[in-house]
């Protein structure tokens, strides 16, 4: 029987993406590959429980939502991620995949919503993207870049244009929370009249950074 090393299995509003503020039960898979400078979980990249995947839709089950996220660390890194991803939604969960952008997700179910990281100079991680994951992308997935500063932004723009990313996906732009102003980003996106969508991690709001949250 598959199973997966799980960080943690929790409740709480969707704080990222186009979901943002919905009820969603968050499967955070234990370990990856990138060192990312604004990571905000590192507690996810070793550890972690061993649990099937019966076990763990039981659990996302308790909580009565058809809302499901499956996050890390980089859940990709665990080849049964796929497998657990298929059977929620042949149950009729409402899925979605938080990806680096590092790792191939051509494998991933078309019905996932892939919200993937396209990963930005201050990242400390530029060299791990996966462009010709774009080709994998439908209207209905993500893309994100995470700006830390000026220089990350002005590359998001670029890779933007380049690679023509609103016509493939929605684009979302998130400041790096305490780094990036948030006022001053939303700025320069209206001023470049850019055809993204600016967010804020709603659940850092409420919760600060309340693990579980």
């Amino acid at each position: 029987m598959s199973s997966l090393r799980i960080t943690e299995i929790f409740y709480s509003l969707q704080g990222e993406s186009s979901t943002v503020g919905i009820p969603t039960v968050f499967v955070r898979l234990t370990g990856c590959p990138l060192r990312c400078g604004y990571c905000d979980t590192a507690y996810a990249f070793a550890g972690g429980e061993k649990k099937t995947i019966s076990d763990i839709i039981a659990e996302v089950a308790s909580y009565g939502t058809r809302y499901v996220t499956v996050t890390g660390g980089e859940p990709l890194a665990q080849p049964s991620c796929l497998e657990l991803m298929v059977q929620l939604l042949d149950l009729g969960y409402i899925v979605s995949l938080e990806t680096s952008g590092a790792l191939d997700v051509s494998t991933v179910d078309p019905r996932v919503i892939k919200v993937m990281d396209l990963k930005t100079p201050s990242s400390g991680e530029l060299g791990r993207n996966l462009y010709q994951n774009i080709q994998y992308l439908s209207k209905t997935d993500q893309v994100k870049f995470v700006i830390g500063n000026d220089e990350d932004y002005d590359w998001s723009k670029r890779i933007l244009a380049e690679h023509n990313l609103s016509e493939h996906c929605e684009v979302l732009f998130s400041p790096v929370m305490g780094q990036q102003n948030p006022t001053k980003l939303a700025n320069k996106i209206l001023q470049d009249r850019l055809p993204v969508r600016f967010q804020i991690q709603l659940h850092k709001l409420l919760w600060d950074d309340v693990r579980g949250k």
